[in-house]
């Protein structure tokens, strides 16, 4: 057994939970402090933090400020030392396709990617799309719905679009198009591009087949519009060039995958689902879940022998 094939085996340990937050600043995941159903929540449910808490949300702040400084320092280094001794044009510069930070100190971001033109195009491509909002009197859009409903159920009647039959896909009402909010457009696509390339998983974490299932479940639907919104926040697609770790990785991942985004999309879910199993978890945790989805995937991200979305360890739960 390789090393390799060794640390994968070890890394599915973190799916328990028991060590996601280690990692993880949740000043960073704002956007995703709203509940699937945010205006049904009793403020009163909601616990006070601890002084406890604090303290380890605190020591969380201060080991990633120190491990984005060490960072810093590595890529500084290693540029330093392809320039210097075996200069600009050396195989080993064309190697390290991230610059130093900006020596003014102006430029506060962990890394500046360096990108070719392939990458270019196809970044400029997934954010375009990342910009289309979900419009429910467009016949595009509304065609989109209906091939969702073909492939997650393809021996149903299809429904009208507004029907209550559509909170059996885990959509919140009767009409889909009022789920969207900041997933956008793409969130749709992400959906059906999972229905139509993993079908058996897909098939799996739409009626629940894995685990000892909760009495309040995550609507499925509903979970893949949050998780396409929360993968656009982790990747830092939304500020032009992405300049965060799991940004700039996922740009080499980019390179080799023109839908990277999406099959990213499709780990994370199923990364999801199993994350809920080992909690254990019910409907008004599906937040700390996705947070702990989050962490994990920026921990396979940040490994040493991930260049494409296959190399990801959580890629075998999709395929297995």
């Amino acid at each position: 057994m390789t090393t390799r094939t060794m640390r994968r085996r070890l890394h599915h340990g973190d799916v328990d939970g028991k060590r996601n937050d280690e990692l993880f600043d949740s000043s960073e995941v704002d956007g995703l402090s709203e509940p699937l159903l945010g205006n049904h929540i009793d403020d009163s449910s909601v616990p006070v933090p601890i002084l406890e808490d604090l303290w380890d949300d605190e020591r969380r702040k201060q080991h990633i400020h120190w491990t984005f400084v060490f960072s810093q320092l590595i890529a500084q280094w290693a540029q330093w030392l392809a320039n210097i001794v075996l200069g600009s044009g050396s195989l080993i510069s064309r190697l390290l396709p991230l610059s130093a930070l900006s020596q003014n100190g102006s430029n506060r971001k962990l890394l500046q990617p360096s990108l070719s033109p392939l990458q270019e195009a196809r970044l400029r491509d997934l954010q375009q799309r990342l910009g289309v909002p979900f419009d429910g009197s467009q016949a595009e859009h509304q065609d989109a719905l209906k091939q969702l409903w073909r492939l997650a159920y393809p021996d149903r009647e299809l429904p009208s679009l507004k029907s209550e039959l559509w909170k059996d896909m885990g959509w919140q009402g009767s009409d889909p198009s009022t789920d969207f909010r900041g997933g956008g457009f793409i969130s749709l696509e992400n959906l059906i591009f999972f229905a139509k390339k993993y079908p058996d998983s897909f098939q799996r974490l739409l009626n629940k087949r894995d685990g000892t299932r909760a009495e309040w479940e995550y609507p499925f639907a509903v979970a893949g519009v949050n998780i396409s919104f929360m993968l656009a926040q982790m990747l830092d697609l939304q500020t032009g060039k992405p300049s965060t770790l799991a940004g700039v990785r996922f740009l080499e991942l980019l390179a080799d995958d023109e839908m990277a985004f999406d099959n990213l999309y499709c780990i994370a879910f199923q990364m999801m689902d199993a994350q809920w199993l080992a909690k254990r978890a019910s409907y008004m945790e599906f937040n700390d879940v996705l947070k702990s989805t989050r962490t994990q995937l920026e921990r396979e991200l940040s490994l040493e022998d991930v260049y494409t979305v296959k190399d990801l360890p959580a890629y075998n739960m999709l395929t297995g």
